[in-house]
C-alpha cells in the first residue's frame, strides 16, 4: 500500500528565516507558478515532447512520474532552458513564469536560470573546491558580494539544505570528500544559495542509500515553504509521499494530472492505474 500525503492548499511563503543567515533570509523571494501552454521540444528531428500544458502551483510540490525515456527530464529542462543547451535541441510552444514567457524574444537565459534552479539526478560538486565554495559558487559568477557576504549566504543557502550542523566545522575540506547524501544536500544548497524562486529536482535521491533519501524527502518538505518545486522520480512511494501534484507522462504526453491523492487513488485515465500500481512501467 502506498502512503499518500494529503494535499496542502498553495499559497506563497514571505517569512524569511531567522537563524543568522541574514544575507541570504532577506533576500528571499515569493514563491512562483509556472504556467506551460503547447509545449513541444526535439532532439533534431526527435519529437520528445508532444504538445504539454499544466500548471505547477506556487509553494507545492509536483511530481512528474512515467516510465524511463517518456519525456520527464526533458520537460524540467523545458522550464529553465536547458533542453536547448543541447546541440539540436529545440522547444516550441509558452512557459509563463511570474506571467512572462521564458522563452520570449528578449529574455535572458541565464537570469530565467537563475531564478529557476535546478538539481540534478547524481550529486555534482566540485571537487577541488572547499564545501563553502562550493555552495556559494553560482553566486560567485551572479554578483560582486565581499568575502563576508558570501559567507553569510553560504551559511544560509547550507542551513536551507539541512547541511550546516553537520558541515560547519568542515568548510575548508574538498565538497567531494563529504558523503553521497552530503554533496547532495551541498549541490541542492549551491541552488539555493542564488535565491532562486522555483527549484527543478531531477530524480535528486535515486543515487542514495535509504537514510539519505528520506532526509532529501524531509528537505523538499521544508523547501516548498519558499519554493515552487518540481521533482522528476521513478519512485511511487517517494511521488505519494512528497508531492501535492502529481503529473504522469507516456511517450512524451501528459496522460493524466492532478492532485496526488486522486492520481494514486482514482485516476481518470486506465494507464494511470495501470503504471502507478506497477502492471507496467
Amino acid at each position: 500500500m502506498i502512503a499518500i500525503r494529503e494535499q496542502q492548499p498553495a499559497g506563497a511563503a514571505t517569512e524569511t528565516v531567522s537563524d543568522g543567515s541574514v544575507g541570504y533570509a532577506e533576500t528571499l523571494t515569493e514563491a512562483r507558478k509556472i504556467e506551460v501552454s503547447g509545449l513541444n521540444a526535439w532532439f533534431g528531428a526527435n519529437h520528445v515532447l508532444r504538445d504539454i500544458s499544466m500548471t505547477a502551483e506556487p509553494s507545492a510540490v509536483t511530481a512528474v512520474i512515467g516510465p524511463s525515456g517518456c519525456g520527464k527530464s526533458t520537460f524540467i529542462r523545458c522550464l529553465n532552458r536547458m533542453h536547448e543547451e543541447v546541440r539540436g535541441a529545440r522547444a516550441t510552444g509558452k512557459v509563463l513564469f511570474d506571467g512572462q514567457d521564458v522563452y520570449g524574444p528578449d529574455v535572458d537565459p541565464v537570469e530565467i536560470r537563475r531564478r529557476i534552479g535546478m538539481v540534478f539526478q547524481r550529486p555534482n560538486p566540485f571537487p577541488t573546491m572547499s564545501v563553502l565554495d562550493n555552495a556559494v559558487a553560482g553566486l560567485k559568477l551572479a554578483s560582486r558580494a565581499s568575502r563576508n557576504e558570501l559567507r553569510e549566504a553560504g551559511e544560509g543557502a547550507l542551513r536551507a539544505a539541512g547541511l550546516w550542523e553537520e558541515v560547519k566545522d568542515r568548510l575548508s575540506e574538498p565538497g567531494a570528500k563529504l558523503s553521497g547524501g552530503q554533496q547532495q544536500r551541498l549541490c541542492i544548497a549551491r541552488a539555493l544559495a542564488v535565491r532562486p524562486e522555483v527549484l527543478l529536482m531531477d530524480e535528486p535521491a535515486s543515487a542514495l542509500d535509504p537514510a539519505s533519501t528520506l532526509r532529501i524527502e524531509e528537505l523538499i518538505e521544508e523547501l516548498k515553504e519558499d519554493y515552487t518545486v518540481l521533482i522528476v522520480t521513478h519512485n511511487m512511494q517517494q511521488a505519494a509521499r512528497v508531492a501535492d501534484w502529481t503529473m504522469f507522462m507516456l511517450s512524451g504526453e501528459v496522460v493524466e494530472y492532478g492532485p496526488t491523492r486522486k492520481i494514486f487513488t482514482q485516476p481518470d485515465d486506465a494507464r494511470t492505474e495501470d503504471y502507478v500500481t506497477g502492471r507496467f512501467g
